[in-house]
């Protein structure tokens, strides 16, 4: 089988020369090109659904199956190039687009206000100028919406009543459309026809745009890869849709562990696994269907959950469901199978606290599970030395770490006296005639050697955040916690003049020494 070796980045931080103040899909094209020259061979993206409000997670989406417009590129958006194009925006919408670019960091409230504007004026242009006068362009997005009627109706209609109805939630709406009474329903496709079209139109243009991205990427050696969110918003339009396929007094969670005595409570509904059984699971066959349809791979996260859900109900207990093991470890696999029939390559989130019986699931399955450097010990030995990479078994993904984690600089730099011992132990023997001083500040000469550990390791993928790449400090999220240092991280380089960039170049050639050095694949060889 032949080893991939991948870099973890947001989109929203791939931000280009041309980018209105945050990464957008025309940008995976220069960053992939700049990425094979590395040596890589997949770039894998966190979830990019659409968000709602002042949410800034990309795990809040309000849709499993839609793309979010602000990733979409405003300047190769035809029809807002015919209506005018920057110079027609106003004064302040303007202001607001130069700042949002200036900004270290997305400044989302700022891009959601200038690519709002920006794509009204847009749907504007098309529906007087293409829809209206049926012309082939109008043709092309029918048969879009007509190929993705399964999601995008619903989709379009729940949007067009929450900004008609000012309720974002659907639990909120009036009696015959929160029941989906159908005679409500036509009505509000007829009253709000041109609303329900300006967001297949946003979809249309995204998916474009998303698929001409994913051609150059394919074209450059590059393969896409995703993160498929557990659970989306219980108050979008997948539930609204489904309501009887979720608890809504069940929140749902993980239990008290290691990391926390109270466990995690994350706020969304719990899944009815009974319900969805007896749809013959067409949810989750819907998601896996529109993952392939965007992506080549994807992290399926919090794994565990797809064999036993824990909830957390108003009054009294906590549970698991389903309730006993062998039920469990039925469901989870009948998942997993969906989840693989698309042929998409599917890697396992399967961190924290999973049963062992899970583990030995995913081994007969033949699906990858995560290996998590600073993770992977052996904890009951004398100085819990970390475990070698090399060591590492074929069918699993190495990681540096996650979206979740500090980068490799922060962990290096907030470790205790025993941990950094422990690995500067595992690197000197790991990487041949080296030596390294645990109590030294972090350097490229460690970054570079971490680096080099986990490209002899074992797996069949690997995974590394770009910030590991360079050393850097600056990490994507710090979980419990909420602020704009969440969730706003953007390169420092624009990703289209990478190659102008000394630093960029540097590590592209290091890193494509390291890729074809040959000592991951020597290391396989010998075990």
């Amino acid at each position: 089988m032949k080893r991939h070796a991948g870099v973890i980045v947001p989109l929203f931080g791939v931000t280009s020369t041309r980018s209105w103040g945050i990464g957008e899909l025309p940008d995976l094209a220069p960053f992939s090109t700049w990425l094979a020259g590395a040596g890589f061979d997949r770039v894998m993206l966190l979830p990019t659904g659409p968000l709602a409000g002042g949410d800034t997670s990309p795990y809040s989406a309000t849709s499993a199956m839609a793309i979010d417009p602000m990733y979409i590129g405003i300047d190769d958006v035809p029809e807002f190039a015919r209506a005018g194009g920057v110079l027609a925006l106003g004064d302040e919408t303007r202001a607001d687009l130069q700042a949002a670019r200036e900004s270290s960091a997305v400044a989302y409230e700022r891009v959601r206000r200038v690519k709002s504007t920006a794509l009204e004026r847009a749907f504007d242009y098309f529906f007087s100028e293409e829809w209206a006068q049926l012309s082939l362009r109008a043709s092309e997005m029918a048969g879009y919406v007509s190929r993705e009627r399964w999601w995008l109706d619903d989709y379009a209609l729940y949007l067009a009543i929450a900004h008609a109805t000012g309720l974002m939630n659907w639990r909120d709406w009036p009696v015959p459309l929160r029941d989906r009474d159908p005679a409500a329903l036509d009505e509000a496709r007829r009253n709000l026809s041109r609303e329900v079209l300006r967001h297949q139109y946003l979809q249309w243009i995204a998916e474009t745009q998303w698929q001409r991205a994913r051609v150059q990427a394919h074209a450059a050696g590059v393969t896409l890869f995703g993160d498929l969110p557990f659970m989306v918003s219980g108050a979008g339009p997948d539930v609204w849709a489904r309501p009887d396929e979720v608890m809504f007094d069940v929140r749902l969670g993980v239990p008290p562990d290691a990391f926390s005595a109270t466990g995690q409570d994350w706020g969304l509904p719990t899944y009815r696994w009974d319900r969805i059984a007896e749809t013959g699971y067409a949810w989750m066959r819907q998601r896996a269907r529109r993952m392939a349809a965007l992506y080549d791979g994807y992290r399926v996260d919090h794994l565990v959950g797809l064999y036993r859900t824990y909830g957390r109900p108003p009054h009294g207990e906590a549970f698991f469901t389903p309730a006993d093991e062998p039920a469990q470890r039925a469901q989870g696999e009948t998942l997993l199978e969906i989840l693989r029939e698309t042929g998409a390559t599917i890697i396992a989130e399967d961190l924290g606290v999973v049963p062992d019986f899970v583990r030995e699931s995913l081994a007969r399955l033949g699906v990858p599970g995560c290996k998590v450097l600073r993770w992977e010990r052996d904890w009951h030995a004398d100085g819990q030395p970390f475990v070698d990479p090399s060591t590492y078994p074929a069918r699993s993904a190495a990681l540096t770490g996650t979206h979740d984690t500090e980068t490799l600089a922060g962990w290096w730099t907030n470790a205790g006296s025993g941990e950094r011992l422990a690995l500067t132990q595992m690197l000197s023997a790991s990487v041949p005639d080296t030596r390294y001083d645990s109590a030294a500040p972090w350097s490229d000469s460690l970054r570079d050697a971490i680096l080099e550990t986990m490209y002899r390791s074992s797996s069949d993928e690997l995974f590394l955040p770009v910030q590991d790449l360079f050393g850097w400090f600056h990490r994507i999220n710090v979980p419990a916690t909420v602020g704009d240092h969440n969730w706003t991280w953007r390169m420092p380089w624009p990703v289209d003049r990478l190659d102008d960039n000394d630093v960029a170049n540097e590590r592209q050639q290091t890193l494509r020494r390291l890729s074809e050095g040959g000592q991951r694949s020597e290391v396989r060889g010998q075990r």
